[in-house]
């Protein structure tokens, strides 16, 4: 298999730091809320351990498909690899998740008629639909016809489809863009896919080069919006990665307005005798607490869940202000909840059996749960060893959105899992 990264084969460094102003992630944020990124632009950066060790997984991940898809000796890949796993932040889980990341990007590789060109850590431009636009795509694998963008996140969060996903569809712009030169007008579809191993998430989404290119188009008047600054502020669920989602005004009157209905129940929680005895009161001009219909509940459940939401960047905010010196008015840091603990546990539990204890009454002996046998097996070698012992029970009903991709919940075949078909 060939190779046509933009980079020595043989060098493997952590992903770029600089960003565009319109990047390719913060697509999904920017093509909603257009006054973002300059909002943005004028707040500090910030960063968190959990974005280092995506930057340490990311390298893990590059340098093993430099090793499958190009020429690199044993000893260049595993002197670079034994320098990575000496970064503070590396665990063990992250051989683990690049692993499966790999494993995936060979099944693609065995789609393709021939062996396909594949690069790692690819920087695109795509700023001929976005104003400056560019970005890194972590693989690219071109074969036949088809154009292969394959993204690995290592977050825990939540679940990211590919499907209709901007950032992937900008990352293939700008790869169709770096390869015209060599492809021409041989690719015809690209097929686009988020690799999310530690959640166990893996989604593709397969377009023509035709719908994929009209689509750019149809995003180049909202893209020069957003750069040039004239767009228009509108809070939604992209807020949670917005570096200004607690000083945003527009956000905070989103969820103030809903104090509209503190005063209200809903209609459906009350008897038909206490609906008659507010319907009285009202005739007689008493006071009563307005009713909510099921339209107007389903709305605030959303509306709620982003209130819940703000109120902890607004805590987030004022904590990281007052712990740098900046006061919030009303305001003031207070030391938490704290647990007693042993300054030398080994020497503690020894004196404490000098006492007249038993050892085996002062330890608690009990397995690792599913869940840590499986992260330290393996999760094949798991499943071979004792997957017929396991079994996965419905979880309890849980609110969901009507656009939630999971089933209903489905209180008869909740009843009947679990029983046996012998039984």
């Amino acid at each position: 298999m060939s190779t046509a990264s933009g980079r020595s084969p043989g060098r493997c460094t952590m992903p770029p730091e600089k960003h565009a102003l319109l990047s390719a992630s913060s697509a999904s944020r920017w093509l909603a809320c257009t006054a973002a990124p300059r909002f943005e632009e004028g707040l500090p950066e910030s960063t968190s351990d959990y974005a280092e060790e995506g930057r340490l997984a990311h390298a893990i991940a590059e340098l093993k498909v430099l090793k499958k898809f190009t020429i690199m000796t044993n000893r260049t890949y595993n002197t670079r690899l034994n320098k990575l796993k000496k970064e503070a932040r590396y665990d063990p889980e992250m051989d683990k998740t690049t692993d499966l990341y790999l494993e995936h990007l060979l099944e693609q590789a065995m789609t393709y008629n021939s062996s396909p060109t594949v690069a790692a850590e690819v920087k695109v431009d795509f700023a001929d639909y976005v104003p400056e636009g560019f970005g890194t795509c972590d693989c690219v694998m071109i074969g036949g016809d088809t154009l292969c963008i394959t993204d690995y996140k290592h977050g825990k969060g939540v679940p990211v489809s590919a499907e209709g996903n901007p950032q992937m569809r900008l990352y293939a712009l700008g790869a169709l863009k770096r390869y015209a030169p060599i492809f021409g007008d041989a690719i015809k579809k690209v097929r686009m896919s988020i690799d999310q191993p530690r959640l166990d998430s893996y989604t593709t989404d397969t377009i023509t080069v035709e719908e994929l290119r009209a689509w750019g188009e149809s995003i180049k008047p909202t893209a020069q919006k957003a750069f040039s600054g004239l767009g228009e502020f509108v809070p939604g669920d992209h807020c949670r990665f917005c570096r200004g989602k607690a000083q945003c005004r527009a956000r905070a009157g989103v969820n103030t307005a809903l104090e509209d209905f503190a005063g209200c129940v809903p209609a459906g929680s009350l008897s038909p005798e206490e609906l008659q005895s507010m319907e009285a009161a009202k005739a007689s001009g008493m006071e009563a607490p307005g009713l909510l219909t099921d339209e107007e509940i389903g709305d605030l459940l959303v509306r709620g869940k982003l209130l819940v939401q703000w109120y902890k960047d607004l805590e987030e905010y004022a904590t990281t202000a007052l712990l740098n010196g900046k006061p919030i008015p009303g305001w003031k840091l207070v030391a938490g909840r704290s647990d007693r603990a042993f300054t030398d546990q080994d020497a503690a539990l020894k004196a404490i059996m000098e006492a007249g204890y038993d050892e085996a009454v002062i330890y608690e002996r009990k397995p690792l749960t599913l869940a840590q046998l499986e992260k330290l097996m393996g999760k094949k070698p798991f499943e071979e060893a004792v997957g017929g012992y396991v079994i996965k029970p419905p979880g309890k009903p849980k609110l969901a959105e009507a656009s939630d991709k999971r089933e209903a919940y489905n209180p008869a075949a909740a009843d009947f899992s679990g029983v046996s078909s012998d039984a």
